[in-house]
């Protein structure tokens, strides 16, 4: 027997679980020992204990912790104020905004797009990643809805940024993959105003032509720039779905660029949580368990797992219900615990306002212990989250 220490919300399907941090008896497991069966026995595990210790020839797959990334400047120390960072973080984002918005402007009225500047914009915005991804995840849930079509460029190129980070790409390869992701909607330009704007369903004619637009924004990046095959690539490819059902070409599996493949998970995690004329915003969690309904289908299955352990069942920034009936938005993530992080509360537990005050749901009595119950909607009881960051 040859067993692995590592936290409990590392886990993946096929692992077996030997030993944990506490004694049997102390949990609700019934079985000394067993395999995990999916992503929700990893959440419920983690529930009650912080580590285990996984039998690395009995485990179906490969046991190994996520090595791939050396420690950043300001990670083993005290990181800035979050609100310092998430100031940063916005000026940053409007920046890469604003830019993408002339870009796609430019393209759509015929005139050449400096695509060159998009890329330039963005490079803050990933050194802001390293810093402080908290801040910048939290700006992403705090941003204001307008002008979606830039704002969704951006917002997916941060997400991929993150995810990319986790999973361990040089800093080269995020480069390329938040420029792709940036310019992913930028066929979008060349189709009818109405089309993008409409609430109601599209007839199957509409959607032939939405269907268009990944290719022919490959062909209008490749026509305005010197981009990378890389970048390419990504734009043509980011509604390819892994079962073979995404478009424009039906690719399945490893055949779809693994670059896309990122692009292509968080660009629908972020038109989840993102209100838009035809559909609402769902809250993090809706759209969390809508990717793990799609693992293995629509998503490869360990890119969905990885981009949960890097923001969190709960990101920063999200409000939040306990059981108690408080509300608290998040501030911190806890990386053994994603259950419980950080947050702040800010309502009492008759709903009514009071003084904020921090609380770590990781360190707690058990007599007094409090959890999360549900996710809120940005705006929920009248709260603005973000002015208790700034």
């Amino acid at each position: 027997m040859r067993l692995v220490k590592m936290p409990a919300m590392s886990l993946q399907p096929g692992m077996f679980v030997a030993e944990l941090d506490r004694p049997w008896l102390e949990t609700p497991f019934s079985l000394q020992g067993f395999v995990i069966q999916n992503t929700s026995e990893v959440l419920y595990v983690s529930k009650y204990v912080e580590h285990v210790f996984v039998d690395a020839e009995y485990s179906g797959r490969p046991v190994f912790l996520n090595l791939a990334l050396e420690p950043t400047a300001g990670e083993g120390k005290k990181r800035l104020e979050i609100k310092e960072d998430l100031a940063h973080a916005r000026i940053c984002f409007d920046n890469a905004a604003n830019t993408l918005d002339k870009v796609y402007e430019s393209l759509r009225s015929g005139r050449t797009g400096d695509i060159e500047t998009v890329q330039e914009s963005i490079t803050p915005l990933i050194e802001s990643v390293f810093n402080n991804k908290e801040a910048v995840a939290a700006l992403l849930r705090l941003r204001e809805s307008d002008d979606y079509r830039y704002q969704h460029g951006i917002s997916m190129a941060v997400w991929a940024a993150i995810l990319g980070r986790q999973i361990g790409l040089h800093r080269d390869e995020l480069e390329t993959l938040a420029l792709g992701c940036a310019m992913c909607d930028v066929g979008m330009t060349q189709l009818p105003a109405d089309l993008l704007s409409q609430p109601q369903a599209l007839s199957d004619q509409q959607l032939r032509i939405i269907h268009a637009h990944p290719k022919m924004g490959a062909e209008l990046v490749a026509k305005n720039s010197d981009v990378s095959i890389e970048v390419l690539a990504i734009v043509e490819n980011h509604h390819e779905r892994v079962d073979g059902s995404g478009y424009p070409r039906g690719m399945e599996g490893s055949s779809i660029p693994v670059l896309a493949r990122i692009a292509g998970l968080v660009d629908a995690y972020d038109a989840m949580i993102t209100p838009r004329p035809y559909a609402p915003a769902r809250t993090s969690h809706e759209a969390i368990q809508e990717l793990m309904d799609g693992k293995g289908t629509l998503f490869q299955e360990s890119l969905v797992e990885q981009f949960i352990q890097a923001i969190g069942l709960f990101p920063t920034g999200t409000l939040v219900e306990l059981n108690s009936g408080e509300v608290g938005i998040v501030t911190r993530q806890n990386d053994t615990r994603r259950l419980k992080p950080e947050i702040i509360i800010v309502l009492d537990e008759e709903q009514k306002e009071r003084d904020p005050c921090i609380v770590d749901l990781s360190l707690q009595d058990t007599g007094s212990e409090r959890w999360i119950t549900r996710e809120l909607l940005p705006g929920s009881y009248g709260l603005d989250s973000e002015e208790y960051f700034i």
